[in-house]
């Protein structure tokens, strides 16, 4: 990822309208900044969220709150924690979010 021509900017995340976006069950509110090819994001899932798709795009993901469930298409299994990021590329290893508890997560993508 290269970060050019981004002006020194501050963010007030609770100005940022969110915007919904259903799972197969729960919702994810998404807070969203864009910064050139720079997608920054604020993200909540409520309790029971389960992503409706496989993600292909890479992210940049620490979670702030909750505990976050991310399942690989080939099985594999990671639950992140307050403080835990995970890193994935583009078209690496397709990935999906689903949260008993709900989670907050910040998202660089």
């Amino acid at each position: 990822m290269e970060m050019s021509e981004i002006p020194f900017t501050t963010t007030d995340w609770s100005g940022v309208e969110p915007e919904a976006h259903p799972g197969i069950t729960g919702q994810a509110l998404w807070r969203t900044q864009k910064f050139g090819a720079i997608r920054v994001r604020m993200v909540e899932y409520s309790p029971g969220y389960l992503a409706d798709h496989w993600c292909l795009k890479g992210h940049v993901l620490l979670c702030l709150e909750g505990e976050l469930h991310t399942e690989l298409e080939d099985g594999r299994r990671f639950i992140l924690y307050p403080g835990m990021s995970y890193q994935v590329a583009d078209q690496a290893e397709p990935h999906r979010s689903s949260t008993p508890t709900g989670a907050k997560l910040f998202i660089v993508d």
